[in-house]
Order: C-alpha cells, then sequence, then structure tokens
C-alpha cells in the first residue's frame, strides 16, 4: 500500500488546526471538562505515520482501539483503553479531487468531529466498542 498519496505538508498544517477545533467543539457538546476530555485518551495520526494493518481502503478514518497501561504500574488495574483515529489521507483526498467544490477545513472537520464522538460515547459507556456489525450500523446512524 505504499504507493497511496498521504498529505501534503500544507494540509497537514490544515488538518493540525482541524483537530483543535473538533476537540472544542466535541468538548463543549458533551461539557466536558479540561480533565475530563483528558481522561479519553486517543490520538489522530494520517497515513505517513499508521501502520499496514491500520490502513483501510473506503472510509475515510477508523478508530483501532488498543489497550495502555500506566508506566508506574503492572498490575491490570493500571490498564486503559487508547484510541487512535486513523485518517485515511488517500480515501480523503481522492473524495476532495472528485468534489472540488468540497474545501479540506470543513470536510477534515466533520470527520474528525465525528470520530471523536465515537470515542466519547465509547468513554462514557454509552456505546460499547466490541459490538455487534448491526448494532455498530446502528450507532453510524446516530453520530
Amino acid at each position: 500500500m505504499q504507493h497511496l498519496k498521504t498529505f501534503s505538508k500544507d494540509e497537514l498544517v490544515i488538518v493540525n488546526n482541524v483537530v483543535s477545533m473538533a476537540e472544542e467543539l466535541v468538548s463543549n457538546h458533551y461539557k466536558m471538562s479540561t480533565n475530563e476530555w483528558l481522561r479519553p485518551k486517543y490520538d489522530v495520526k494520517t497515513l505517513a505515520d499508521l501502520d499496514e494493518k491500520e490502513i483501510v481502503l473506503g472510509p475515510f478514518a477508523q478508530i483501532i482501539r488498543y489497550q495502555g497501561q500506566r508506566m508506574d504500574s503492572s498490575l491490570g488495574s493500571g490498564t486503559y483503553d487508547f484510541y487512535k483515529i486513523c485518517l485515511q489521507d488517500h480515501t480523503i483526498r481522492a473524495t476532495l479531487v472528485e468534489n472540488p467544490d468540497i474545501p479540506l477545513m470543513p470536510f477534515g472537520l466533520y470527520i474528525i468531529a465525528h470520530e471523536l464522538i465515537h470515542i466519547v460515547r465509547f468513554s462514557k459507556f454509552i456505546q460499547n466498542f466490541d459490538a455487534s456489525s448491526d448494532e455498530k450500523m446502528a450507532e453510524e446512524r446516530r453520530v
């Protein structure tokens, strides 16, 4: 999958700004304080930083859940969910080429806010990350 086109430097600047805007919008919508917002641990990565297993064809992004563990804890009680939003640059860029009237900024804001809403819902136990296919489709419609 090395032939896939990644975001340019200018596009990465836009994506970085969009992540900040999406975080603010989602935290305001869910009325989350700064302390609450830091609890759902996540990161946003673009194609250049994804492992091959994190690259998919079709969706604009996917969320992968990993198990994290505090460095000062060797017990299972120190584990936590870590979510990785894997942006699929190639799919996003292809959509923008097909729809030149859609700028990256609002489209990216939609994509990242959508994924952050999922993470908030998983973190607040509103939705189960390991839901069935039917439940996942219903969750997509809700979000």
